[in-house]
């Protein structure tokens, strides 16, 4: 009788299996059709590969469920039997693995964006995993793996739908990382971890993507945010091309060369992805046989509560640096704001987050609070917006229940939320959603009878809040308390009862502490003096958080030197950077609209500003320029920006599609404009994904940039034959084919449509690209361009095609 799977991971590593696919198409799996469907046809195929895996010593079998969502099933016309395919797999592998393995079940990414990278809204999202794990979880699979995620949005969605069927089947949660150590969207290891585990992940880890170097990186960075489990899955080595076959280099030794480092990080699975085999296997299984396989207890030291957005952790508490939460997204007393939000708009929300990050703001506080609006709605739009302007985690701010759940589905990290009271009826009501969506939560000293008049009696809250929200599952570092500070020329002796509440709160609890820093000087004079005094006694107490306003020098100034003098700012190098001349000082609001309009053009597509991008073409056009002076000196300088920081990791590709999205905007209106007029265009470009691969994420952005940039697309879509993408280059005289394949499976048929372009006659350019291709590989089968990601193929195809226009 097997252990309990979380138990057997405490006691030793596990070895599970590896590749599926490839070992499915030496066996007579056809290009282009399902791997998933074989547990319907050829059982005993999938069958035989568990087996030899087993064999090598495999502790857990994966099914072949990878494209079992009805979203990949529906590309082969299974989507009715999205069950049926989930429930055989299992029943295959435990078949075969008895009691010497255990069965999990293997979920892959849908191929979709959720909201608002792509048109997938969180619910249809978390809707398609929650019906294949709950196939999986019926027949008995012994845990779920979540495989070769992308999108930490998506697979987010996957934990969190996963953990609502069942709060006690074990998780495996990776995602796959590139060679500079983020995913495709942009999201690091570190961010993933934390979110991934706050949702409920029991494992987390890597696969697919990196050789056994590349993914010992990632294990160490996730280490550094995370005490959970951790399991990587290598790639043996990047793929090569040898005599027209994908071979991996990586020999089953190579696999094994890292697991000294590994077993010190705590990696408690270790297996195999693309190109290993059951030799690979049981080198690793081998391996592992005359190490020390006992837990190890390591990661980071307690009591630090993580947050974290799709690119960016931030940390506090634990002695650390003092966190800024900038709270200008909030109505009150803002009646522009509040009639945008009754409008529907977000300019403000834009502008205000990006000013105050770039005035020194760790994390921004939303509140669309206002009358007269469907606040659930402007929750999400906010969050939308936000998330697509900077990259700093959330604090979520709302009384409304209804708009803090639709806040943590539009979230794409771990949040902070703000707030519960000592009332029954919030713990009641805020509690149970903070724990499904992965969030922490700032608990507000406060209950029935209202705000305790000294620190003692705050505490006793506190601790009341702390007890329940662990009872629920939260941890106590995902509870921040907030102390309140009350109106000084009010209420004066009770400022130093906050203080004392603080004190309290860090040394009798263990929990971090936050404070509205503000409030303390309403009423009086030269308030930001009051504020930024207090602020910097706060600091003293041990306050960890500050919901202040960082476009304010003085408040910001008392945080730097505090932060010097509390010994949390090393070699105070983040002091003499602000004050030494080294630091850059933030916008002054308002200057935006002192630029020159073609300046302001390129400014709206470089923030994604989608929503005023109509009105400023209008005024250009009021101004006299013309349609293509718009294009060319306002919106592409715009794009061209985006496409730099995005080289230098500044903007990751979220953002990237946002700037897209307001170019499309102004292009629809430039195209009226241009009626009658002859269409300018840079060259034409045929694109598509190859026969045999379903994938076309990547092509379908390239295909928006390239559009964006002035090129003409004609987009043939997935899974295409290569005769017809012949015939349509030969027919329409395109200047270039770009060519896209995801899959090792796959990616050798690049190779015949360029030589079927060859032998064609047809001498246009051709451009590959996709996650398992590389230049070496572009070489080897005679493309003229390799291009890593989309910008990277925006970049190329200019530098051979560009034209005037």
């Amino acid at each position: 009788m097997k252990k309990p799977f979380l138990q057997a991971i405490k006691e030793r590593v596990l070895v599970l299996d590896g590749a599926m696919g490839t070992m499915l198409q030496e066996r007579g799996l056809k290009p282009g059709q399902s791997p998933e469907e074989l547990n319907l046809t050829m059982p005993d195929v999938v069958a035989g590969v568990h087996r030899e895996y087993v064999a090598a010593g495999a502790d857990i079998i994966v099914t072949n469920t990878f494209g079992g969502t009805r979203a990949k099933l529906e590309h082969f016309g299974l989507e009715a039997k999205v069950r049926e395919i989930n429930v055989r797999a299992v029943e295959i592998a435990r078949e075969v693995c008895g009691d010497d393995a255990y069965v999990a079940g293997s979920v892959g990414p849908t191929g979709l964006f959720v909201e608002p990278v792509g048109g997938v809204t969180f619910d249809a999202m978390a809707g398609l995993f929650r019906e294949q794990a709950a196939a999986l979880i019926e027949a008995g699979a012994d845990l779920i793996t979540l495989e070769t995620f992308l999108d930490i949005k998506e697979i987010r969605a996957a934990v969190i739908a996963i953990r609502e069927l069942s709060p006690t089947i074990p998780i495996i949660a990776q995602l796959t990382f590139d060679n500079e150590g983020r995913t495709v969207l942009g999201t690091p290891p570190e961010a993933a971890a934390v979110t991934l585990a706050a949702a409920g992940a029991d494992i987390i880890g890597s696969n697919c993507g990196l050789g056994p170097d590349g993914i010992c990186a990632v294990m160490g960075a996730m280490r550094g945010v995370t005490r959970l489990p951790l399991i990587s899955q290598a790639n043996a080595g990047l793929p090569k091309l040898v005599e027209g076959k994908t071979v991996f280099p990586g020999t089953p030794d190579d696999m094994t060369a890292f697991h000294d480092r590994l077993l010190e990080l705590n990696v408690r699975i270790i297996g195999g992805c693309c190109g290993t085999t059951p030799a690979h296997i049981r080198a690793i299984k081998e391996a592992l046989a005359g190490r020390d396989q006992s837990w190890r207890d390591c990661g980071p030291a307690p009591g630090v509560t993580y947050l974290s957005s799709r690119t960016s952790v931030v940390a506090f508490g634990g002695g650390l640096t003092t966190a800024i939460i900038g709270e200008r997204i909030n109505p009150t007393g803002k009646k522009g704001f509040a009639q945008e939000l009754r409008e529907g708009k977000v300019s403000y929300i834009r502008r205000e987050a990006m000013e105050q990050v770039a005035a020194g703001a760790h994390l921004l506080d939303i509140n669309v609070g206002t009358p007269g609006i469907d606040e659930p709605a402007a929750m999400e739009r906010a969050v939308f917006c936000v998330t697509g302007s900077v990259g700093v985690p959330l604090v979520l701010d709302s009384s409304d229940p209804a708009a803090l759940e639709r806040g943590l589905k539009a979230a794409d990290g771990k949040v902070l939320v703000n707030s519960v009271n000592g009332e029954e009826k919030s713990i009641a009501r805020v509690l149970p959603l903070v724990k499904k969506y992965g969030a922490a939560v700032i608990g507000l000293a406060l209950d029935e009878t209202g705000i305790p008049e000294t620190g003692e009696g705050r505490l006793a809250v506190a601790e009341r809040i702390v007890a329940a929200a662990e009872g629920d599952g939260i941890p106590r570092s995902d509870v921040v308390i907030d102390c309140l500070t009350l109106t000084v020329s009010a209420e004066q002796k009770r400022a130093m009862e906050t203080l004392k509440a603080v004190r309290l709160v860090k040394e009798r609890l263990g929990c971090n502490t936050v404070l509205g820093v503000s409030n303390i000087s309403f009423g009086l004079p030269r308030r930001p003096l009051v504020s930024s005094t207090f602020f910097g006694m706060a600091m003293a107490a041990g306050l960890d958080a500050a919901i202040v306003n960082p476009k304010e020098e003085e408040m910001m100034a008392a945080w730097r030197s505090a932060m010097v003098l509390l010994n949390r700012d090393p070699s105070s190098a983040a002091y003499i950077a602000a004050y030494a001349g080294t630091a850059s000082a933030p916008e002054p609001a308002g200057a935006a609209e002192n630029l020159d309009i073609r300046e302001r053009l390129t400014r709206a597509v470089i923030t994604g500003d989608r929503e005023n991008i109509a009105a400023l073409v209008e005024e250009a056009f009021a101004q006299g320029l013309e349609p293509l002076q718009v294009s060319n000196e306002g919106l592409l300088p715009g794009l061209e920006e985006v496409g730099r920081r995005f080289e230098k990791n500044l903007v990751f590709l979220p953002q990237v599609m946002q700037s897209a999205e307001t170019m499309q905007a102004a292009f629809a209106r430039l195209k009226e404009a241009m009626k009658g007029a002859p269409a300018a265009s840079r060259g034409t470009i045929l694109m598509a994904t190859v026969e045999g691969d379903i994938h076309d994420i990547g092509k379908n952005i390239v295909c928006t940039l390239l559009e964006n940039h002035g090129f003409e697309v004609i987009d043939l879509g997935k899974n295409v034959a290569a005769d017809r993408i012949v015939a349509k280059a030969k027919e329409l005289g395109v200047d270039a084919v770009g060519l896209s394949a995801l899959m090792t499976t796959t990616m050798t048929e690049m190779e015949n449509v360029i030589a079927r372009l060859r032998a064609a006659g047809i001498r246009t350019f051709t451009m590959v690209g996709g996650a398992v291709v590389t230049q070496e590989y572009a070489d080897q089968i005679g493309a003229d361009l390799y291009a890593r990601d989309a910008m990277e193929a925006v970049a190329r195809i200019r530098g051979l095609l560009d034209k005037p226009v």
